[in-house]
């Protein structure tokens, strides 16, 4: 467990686009290996987060000693990512990160995950959000079945 107090949490810049894109990617290799492999490449998904995530959602990242160690996403009241380096995980910096936003969801927040992915399930569950569907995956990229997670306030008080 590292010192949790050295870790950072600000709003992203496109100067972090590049290691966002390397977390995103790292994140999803380690964690999710259900998931089709990866076929854009590291510029692409760079250009995505610069020109896509950075301009349609409040992006905060995670930040120790100068490097960026994870990140979040937030559009309207979905948390559309939620990533950190696999080598960071289980740190407290996921739950800094969701802290940030939720202060910024004050009516709640909802989430897609993966119905494979009981890591991030559980995760989530442990910080009072519930299941409110499921999907058979026709409604996301990856065509893996999914669900649909709500926290509101009044049930995590």
């Amino acid at each position: 467990m590292s010192d949790d107090r050295r870790t950072e949490i600000r709003p992203a810049d496109t100067a972090d686009a590049a290691a966002i894109a390397q977390i995103h990617v790292d994140s999803r290799a380690a964690t999710m290996p259900y998931l089709p492999p990866q076929t854009r490449g590291q510029d692409e998904v760079t250009a995505w987060v610069a020109n896509i995530v950075l301009k349609t959602c409040r992006v905060w990242v995670a930040v120790r000693d100068g490097e960026v160690l994870g990140y979040a996403s937030l559009e309207g009241d979905m948390l559309e990512d939620l990533y950190l380096r696999p080598d960071v995980r289980r740190q407290g910096i996921g739950t800094r990160l969701l802290d940030v936003v939720r202060e910024h969801s004050p009516e709640g927040l909802s989430l897609y995950v993966f119905q494979q992915n009981t890591d991030a399930r559980a995760f989530y569950e442990r910080h009072g959000f519930t299941v409110v569907d499921t999907n058979d995956g026709s409604r996301n990229m990856e065509n893996l079945p999914d669900m649909t997670m709500r926290w509101t306030p009044d049930r995590a008080h």
